[in-house]
Formats: structure tokens, sequence, C-alpha cells
């Protein structure tokens, strides 16, 4: 059949379908659905101890455990959607609650007490302690201390029977858990809660996984709550709810398991209708209802197969599978997907009072979530076309990436032509707030630079070797290095990163087009789109060169010098002039150290003209953490212009270095 008599006879062919399908479509509507064979849904589940019955007889206990209940409502707002509660002196109720992260303070505070409310008069109404878990909060009372308290009785566990799991699955599941484990129990922005994925890639099946400790628990009673779940827990499936009053975990290879909704609960289908009461056909109608419904449903698979077959077919014909990478990314990191609205009203609709800075793709804002919590909000431009790409690929990168010297990503919203990166929010904003300010660079004596300095190398050789995803960054600079409340540095900004799927990231790349800021840009990158992990090498040794002088990296001794901060740094060094180099208020407080001056020496080493002559991030490192290692001796750096008799050569190059703080987007996917 040709294509133009296809197309004519088009309408009579779909009549003839709907024909076919119909019966089909309507035996479809009455199956229950659900994800992978099971509804995730967490039935409502209680516990009374029997040895803590009571008649109610005590008449002031009974009364202090209304009077909590009643005062759930009314409770404010607190971080983390958990609440901790206690009334009375004499005959002392104390209760814990807590709720799913993206709940609202009212969707909060309503979940835990209609469980409260359920618990205390359904379901245990006589008893002194109890415990109840409901599909998006828990809640929990006792006359004994709780607060702080682990514990691990009573455990519910649900699991997806239809997904069984390879034994790597099983390997990397663990790794996985564990990971997360760690960061849970360490605390960080999100306290005591940690998600994350991680793929096999020979099923090409990834696994999403949540952990959470309640937030009153010790960093040790975390790690013991959850390692107990995961020795007890059911091993070798892919899909599975452990919960016990002090922590849980919850585990899926199926998007769906996180929902459309909020980022952490599923879309949970609805329970299937009831039949409706019908007449009993006669026999021969009955077997040819039968008959009709096994070809229709027959045929319309068919014309569904055909259908899907024919629109994949035309899809790769009109070459769309870059689009469709980007789409996979996105897909990828739905786990993390938040509602605009909420982010909304969390920036005080993106107000100007809220703006934190503004770079090329976009404004930052800071924003407070109804349950408290302080966040930075990347909002892209509607206007730059790059804005897509840049958040397609900080998306897809930044979410699979754990260290505490890399930025997290708490979620993501893609609503329209609305795109928003939602990170953790840091009050110390960026470096460069406070080596390039004159006030505020004495708050940075030398221990805390030295730090900064250390802690941002060991992130780049995790994003270089350590990282599941081999990535370079393509942007390393002081104002892409966030501090926290203790100064320790956290690198952001993974909208120009490159991830390789390789074991071999230190292998040479090229791109037509180069993305990032001048001035912390290798050579070889500027000029010939040539990069590797050398790229970020030389971008962290101008970074070191800053911190240490106070200095921005254009930064020139006088008017009409040919030398930049490099350049100068370099000659200072080789004439044994170091105080020209170092920041004053560094020398008046501490002196030239041993350590200032072997960070001096590695920054020269990392930014040598040949990329092949500067280390390796892991060679920095060691670098760093060795008390006696011999240094090799730093060649020229790059871009150095010499006397003025030599200058002409290197002209070219020299006004190039110019266009400092310029930053130039790859629009290609890669």
């Amino acid at each position: 059949m040709t294509g133009s008599s296809f197309s004519s006879s088009r309408p009579h062919h779909l009549l003839f379908f709907i024909v076919l399908i119909f019966p089909f479509l309507s035996l479809a509507q009455e199956l229950p659905v659900n994800i992978d064979g099971i509804i995730w849904e967490i039935p409502s589940n209680s516990s009374c101890p029997s040895s803590q019955q009571s008649n109610l007889s005590n008449f002031q206990f009974s009364n202090n455990l209304k009077s909590l209940v009643s005062s759930i409502p009314s409770l404010h707002s607190n971080t983390y959607n958990f609440y901790n509660l206690s009334v009375g002196i004499k005959e002392r109720v104390e209760a814990i609650g807590i709720c799913n992260r993206v709940l609202t303070r009212a969707d909060c505070l309503n979940c835990i007490y209609q469980a409260a409310v359920n618990l205390t008069t359904n379901d245990c109404p006589q008893h002194r302690e109890a415990y109840i878990r409901a599909t998006k909060c828990m809640f929990r009372y006792s006359d004994k201390p709780i607060f702080g308290k682990l514990e691990t009785s009573p455990i519910l566990e649900l699991e997806n029977l239809n997904n069984a799991a390879t034994g790597e699955s099983v390997r990397l599941q663990s790794e996985l858990l564990n990971g997360l484990r760690q960061l849970a129990a360490a605390g960080g922005s999100m306290r005591k809660y940690s998600q994350g994925n991680i793929t096999d890639f020979l099923p090409n099946r990834t696994f999403f996984a949540v952990v959470q400790c309640t937030p009153d628990l010790s960093e040790k009673d975390c790690n013991d709550c959850l390692n107990y779940g995961f020795r007890n827990a059911t091993k070798g499936r892919s899909g599975i709810r452990w919960f016990c009053p002090s922590c849980n975990f919850q585990l899926e290879s199926n998007l769906r398991f996180f929902g459309l909704q909020s980022q952490y609960e599923p879309d949970l289908p609805s329970a299937p209708p009831e039949p409706r009461p019908e007449t009993e056909p006669e026999p021969g109608e009955k077997k040819l209802n039968i008959i009709l419904i096994a070809v229709g449903s027959v045929a319309g698979l068919a014309i569904i197969v055909a259908y899907l077959y024919f629109m994949l077919t035309r899809k790769r014909r009109k070459g769309k599978q870059g689009k469709d990478v980007q789409d996979n990314k996105i897909k990828d990191a739905q786990l993390l997907q938040l509602d605009f609205e909420t982010i909304r009203v969390a920036t005080n609709d993106f107000s100007s009072g809220n703006q934190l800075g503004e770079g090329g793709f976009g404004a930052v804002y800071k924003g407070v979530l109804d349950s408290g919590e302080e966040i930075a909000v990347k909002r892209l431009s509607l206007e730059s076309g790059q804005g897509d790409h840049e958040f397609i690929n900080e998306v897809s990168l930044v979410a699979k990436l754990q260290h505490r010297n890399l930025v997290r990503l708490l979620g993501f919203c893609l609503d329209g032509q609305e795109r928003l990166l939602i990170y953790e929010f840091f009050k110390n904003t960026s470096l460069d707030n406070y080596i390039f300010d004159s006030n505020r660079r004495t708050i940075l004596e030398w221990e805390k630079r030295y730090q900064i300095i250390v802690g941002v190398a060991r992130g780049l050789l995790y994003l270089h070797e350590d990282s599941r995803f081999k990535i370079i960054h393509r942007d390393v600079k002081a104002s892409n290095v966030l501090l926290d409340d203790a100064m320790y540095p956290k690198i952001a900004d993974f909208g120009m990163a490159k991830l390789f799927d390789t074991d071999q990231p230190s292998q040479t790349r090229f791109t037509n087009r180069v993305a990032g800021t001048y001035g912390y840009m290798a050579p070889e990158y500027a000029m010939k789109g040539q990069f590797s992990v050398k790229t970020d090498v030389y971008s962290f040794g101008v970074l070191v060169l800053e911190i240490i002088s106070g200095k921005k990296n254009n930064w020139s001794p006088g008017e009409g010098s040919s030398l930049f901060l490099p350049s100068y740094v370099w000659k200072s060094w080789r004439e044994g002039k170091v105080l020209n180099i170092v920041d004053s208020s560094l020398v008046e407080t501490g002196g030239l150290s041993d350590e200032l001056m072997k960070c001096i020496h590695i920054g020269l080493l990392c930014v040598q003209e040949k990329a092949e002559s500067r280390p390796t991030m892991a060679s920095v490192v060691v670098m760093f953490n060795a008390t006696s290692f011999t240094l090799p001796r730093p060649l020229q750096p790059a871009f150095y212009l010499g006397d003025r008799e030599s200058r002409e050569d290197h002209i070219l190059v020299a006004s190039t270095m110019t266009w400092n703080e310029v930053t130039i987007t790859e629009l290609d996917p890669r």
C-alpha cells in the first residue's frame, strides 16, 4: 500500500479501528491500575503495646493526652516538617509527629492531627503508649520520654513482589542506600533526610531511594537505626518500603514510585470502582460477548503496536534523537521535581528584596518553604534559549552527585517556560564576596583560606575520579564556590559541565563552542576548544592564586603593565619577592608559613601553559596532604608576556584575556 492510498483511505480505517478497539477500551476501564503489579499505598498501621494498656482510670493522663492532640492544628511551623510536643508535669505525655518533606505546614499538621485522633479514639483508645504510620505522616505518643530516643519497633515492610533484582542490582542498591544513610545521619541542610539514585547499566535500570530518620536522633542513632533496617529488610527486590518509629527507607526502580504530585510520594492509583450490578446474560449472548471482546482486544493491541512503531520510525527520520536525550535526562531526575506555586510563594513572588544575585542565565533568589527550610532558587532567564540547555545539564548532573564539597540540588521545577533550580541556601554566599572585598577579606584568616583551597581540590577530585559519573566542570571560579556556616566550600553551578560515560575522563575532547569564564580558562581550551580534566586544574590554580593574593585574575601591578595575576605571581616567586604576592592581611596576622608557600607553589604548577605539565587533582590532593614532598619546579605560566621586547608574539592572547568575567555558553547537546 502506497503512502497516498493510506492517506486517502485513512477515515475509513480509523472508523474500523474505533469499532474494534471500543470493547477493548471498555474492558480496560474496569481493570485496577497499579505500579509494577503492586499498589504502593501505605496502609494505616498502628501499634498499641498491651503492657501499656489502661482503662483510662487515670483522669490526669487522659486529659493531658486529649489536650495534646487538640493542640496539634495550632502548632507553629517547624523545620523539616517535624514536631515534638508534650503536655503536663504530672502524668506527662510526650509525642512526636513527622511528615513527608514536601507537605505544606497545613497539610502536615492536618495529617498528624487526623492520625492522632484515629490512634487515640479508634485504634488504641486505652493505651498510655501508641504509634501510627499513615501514608504521608507518622505520630507516636508515650508516658515515657521519647524525644531523641531510638526506637526500632514496631516494623512495617512493604515489598514489590513482582520486581526481583539481580546480584549486581542488589550490590548497587546497597551502595546507594549506604551512601544516603551517611548523608542523612550527618545532618546537612535536609537534616536526617537524603535522596538519590543509581543506575545498573546492564538492564539499563535506575534505582531511586530516600532514607530518613526523625531529626531529633543523634548521628550514631540514625546510623544504627538505618543499618538495622538494611539488615532486616527483604533482600533481592527492586521495590521496598521499610518503616519503624525512628527511621525509614524506600527504594524503587520505577519513577512513578516518587509520583507526579510531590517529589517523595507516589502517584498512587485509586481503588478500582465497585462493579455495577448487571443482569446475567443468556449463555449464547455471553459467549458472543467473550468472542467480541477477545477479537477487539487483539485487534486493538495490534493497532496500538503498529501506531507506536509508525510514530517511532517517523521520529527517527526527523532526527529528534537529541531532544529525546534531553527528555530522558529530565525523567532521570523527576524525583526532585517541585511545584512552581510552592517556589513562587517561598520567594515572595521572586521579589527584588529576595534576590541574591544575577548571572548570565538568570537571577538567584532566597526562599523559605512552609517547613521553615531556607533555599536558593536559580530562575533561568525566559528570554535566553541557553537556559534550556543549562537547565537540563545541571539537573541531570547535580542530581547524581553526593559530596560534602559540592552544593546539593534539592529540587527543580519545569513548568511551561519556567526553569527553576532549587539549591541549599548559604547565608555566607560565594567566595568572591570575601576575597575581593577589602573589608570582608579580613574574616578569612589563613586557616580558613587553606580550608577552602583543600575543600575545592577534594570536590574536583571527586568529580574527576571518585564519582560514578566522571565530570569536567569547565567553570571553576570564585563566584561558583559557595561557603556554608563553617566556611567550608561547596562547588556550584554545573550548567557548563561535561559528563563522561567512560572511565577515561582525562581523555582530551574538543568543542566548537567554548564555554566558561575568561581569566579562568586554560589556553588550549580558550584558543582551540580542547578540554580535559587539566582544564579544571588550570582554573583551580588561578583560584588558588586569587585566594592567596586577594586579587582578581585580570589584576595588573600597574597601568600599562603587560602582566596579569598568574604571570605576576610567577615572576615574583621566581625573583624571591613573595611578599608582593600575598594578601597583606595574611602577612600581618600569620606571616609567610610553609603551608602558604606550598600553596603558591601548587597554584603555579596548576597554571602551567602545557596541559601535560599540570598535575592531576589526585596529585594536587596528595601534595596538600603530604608533610614531606618535593614539588617540581613550575614552568612559565600560560599567557606570560615577559619583557616588553618579547611581547609582540603574545599581544593577541593578551587582548583576549582582558575579557574577564564574560560567560559564553555552549548550546549544542553533549
